[in-house]
């Protein structure tokens, strides 16, 4: 039969070749050793040992509820659309694992009316603003100067640095900013009181690019590893 019509022979092949690629990559893709080619950049520093489903996990519903869902978005028969196949990596996501009751700059902060000239600047309502991943460092902000966004009228009562505050913004000196105190407010450490003493400008830069912390190795609150995250979803769940 195929002898007599080449076009459906090829045409045969071409679908058992098909179907042989789509079963490989269904079974090859989920598997651990292959994350690495799936990813669209190197993890930033602290996600190193991470798998991808510690940040990507799965939707809700299966693939044909979230599929039929969308499409009733489309055509407006839905107010809102759902995450197709992983959910959404967002603020909360992030939060499931650095939640930090002392945080110092908490993204919801942003939220409130009178910093929205300054989150027309720089979106700090989101986390991955500094901390996009897959860009192997820990900030993708080009300068350690964005402090000025919110900043730019501080007035510093009983100032306990030997140079002043209202000079440092005098003489646009924002880099002394996180030479002095960490952005989050998390690390423990004795803030210095001599503009000599601080932490040496190329230190932070190599620290938002990944490197070693000029801080403190000491923290209030630490990161949830991937073990403790997934003991708390399983409990989470359940819980429900």
């Amino acid at each position: 039969m195929f002898n007599k019509n080449p076009l459906r022979r090829r045409q045969y092949i071409g679908s058992l070749i098909g179907i042989a690629i789509g079963i490989i990559t269904y079974i090859v893709l989920p598997l651990k050793q292959t994350e690495s080619f799936l990813s669209l950049g190197p993890l930033n520093t602290g996600h190193e040992g991470l798998s991808c489903n510690a940040c990507h996990t799965d939707a809700k519903g299966n693939l044909l509820q979230q599929l039929q869902s969308n499409i009733s978005y489309t055509f407006g028969f839905r107010k809102t659309k759902v995450d197709f196949g992983t959910e959404n990596v967002d603020n909360k996501k992030c939060l499931e694992c650095h939640d930090r009751p002392n945080d110092r700059h908490p993204t919801h902060r942003f939220l409130e009316p009178r910093f929205k000239d300054a989150i027309a600047k720089i979106n700090t309502t989101a986390c991955e603003t500094c901390h996009r991943e897959h860009n192997d460092t820990r900030v993708v902000l080009k300068d350690a100067t964005f402090c000025i966004n919110c900043h730019y009228d501080l007035e510093v009562k009983n100032d306990p640095i030997d140079v002043p505050h209202d000079k440092l913004i005098a003489n646009k000196q924002w880099s002394t900013c996180l030479q002095c105190h960490d952005f989050h407010g998390n690390h423990i450490y004795q803030v210095a009181e001599k503009i000599e003493d601080t932490i040496p400008l190329k230190k932070i830069q190599a620290y938002l690019k990944g490197g070693e912390d000029p801080f403190s190795s000491k923290k209030k609150h630490l990161p949830l590893s991937e073990e403790e995250w997934i003991k708390m979803k399983k409990k989470y769940k359940n819980a429900k």
